[in-house]
């Protein structure tokens, strides 16, 4: 399966690009509700947790932090839920966020790669990336986030 790749430049200082997508404020706002628990250091678990198949702390997804520098970068090893698939455990992608500062903004790149043959999540994940995505730019430019209508 081929990487989910992602650019985008957003109107904002690489700190509220990086709180946004770490503090438990932002990944509450962008992640749905899910708040990221972890040390954020490398070997070290992590988990969104938050509203879902298995009431307030759902488990949607989880793995190991792979690298960590604060407003510049962050990879982990990731797998879905148990909630969501059987074979959660066999079931691991890489996700790599970058920051890089362009003039006033900021390019933010996602790759998510390292996708097993058949996996079952890829689809759904290419769908929520761009949301994902789109709701770190608005909170980071307005602090707001997007209604989607859920």
């Amino acid at each position: 399966m081929e990487e989910l790749k992602y650019e985008l430049y957003i109107g904002a200082k690489p700190e509220d690009v990086w709180r946004a997508l770490v503090s438990p404020e932002g990944t509450k706002a962008i992640f749905f509700g899910c708040v990221l628990e972890t040390t954020f250091e490398p070997g070290s678990p992590f988990a969104y947790v938050g509203p879902g198949n298995d009431g307030d702390r759902t488990v949607h997804v989880y793995g190991t932090v792979v690298d960590y520098e604060a407003n510049k970068r962050m990879s982990y090893l990731e797998h879905p839920g148990p909630s969501y698939r059987d074979n959660h455990e066999a079931l691991e992608t890489r996700v790599a966020l970058t920051l890089e500062p362009v003039g006033e903004t900021v390019k933010l790149t996602l790759v998510n790669d390292l996708w097993p043959e058949g996996h079952p999540s890829y689809a759904n994940t290419k769908q929520s990336w761009p949301m994902i995505l789109s709701n770190v730019k608005t909170y980071a430019e307005t602090g707001k986030t997007l209604d989607f209508g859920w």
